[in-house]
């Protein structure tokens, strides 16, 4: 009796753990700035292989906004769903994956290698990006968050990176094409503070 007790309670705590493990792979939190956190849906990895798809590196996971429905991505919801993206990519360190979701303006700003060079040499890096605000003008809408990124540098001294990130998406103008439809990262200013 008390061998079947012990082996029921390990049976239910073997089914907590792989239930929580699956929780935790598949909802990643991303930190915002009021300490809350807010979940970033990551894709399944394949059966075949096991490992996330779509990531630059073999075995990266793919960081692309999870699909909202249309009316949520023109919204504040969709700007929100890109920016908490491109975070998450940052923190994991996937770097070229954060890269690629810059606006063509910023990616001449920061070449691929410039980009990775800021975070390479850091340790332990959070993006908060705290919500921010919407606005819109001439048949296009904005959206702005104080992001600020924190880390240690390979001394252990404290490093943090602070600015606005711009989100943007063309309204549904008629000839706009599905990239311009799309929010995306219009700019991005970073800079060191002590």
């Amino acid at each position: 009796m008390k061998q079947a007790s012990i082996l029921a309670m390990a049976c239910s705590l073997a089914l907590t753990a792989c239930n929580q493990s699956e929780t935790d792979q598949d909802s990643p939190a991303t930190t915002l700035a009021s300490g809350s956190s807010v979940e970033v849906a990551l894709p399944a990895p394949t059966q075949a292989t096991g490992q996330m798809t779509g990531g630059e590196n073999d075995g990266s996971p793919d960081l692309s906004p999870a699909p909202l429905t249309p009316k949520a991505e023109r919204g504040e919801a969709g700007a929100r769903n890109v920016l908490l993206s491109f975070a998450r990519a940052i923190e994991l360190r996937e770097f070229d994956q954060a890269w690629e979701m810059l606006d063509e303006g910023d990616q001449q700003r920061w070449s691929k290698a410039q980009w990775r060079a800021l975070f390479a040499d850091l340790g332990k890096i959070t993006v908060a990006v705290p919500d921010g605000s919407m606005e819109g003008a001439a048949g296009s809408s904005y959206y702005t968050s104080e992001a600020t990124i924190t880390a240690t540098d390979k001394d252990g001294r404290p490093v943090r990176y602070e600015g606005p990130v711009v989100l943007r998406r063309v309204n549904d103008v008629p000839g706009a094409s599905a990239a311009q439809l799309r929010w995306h990262i219009d700019s991005v200013q970073l800079d060191w503070t002590h």
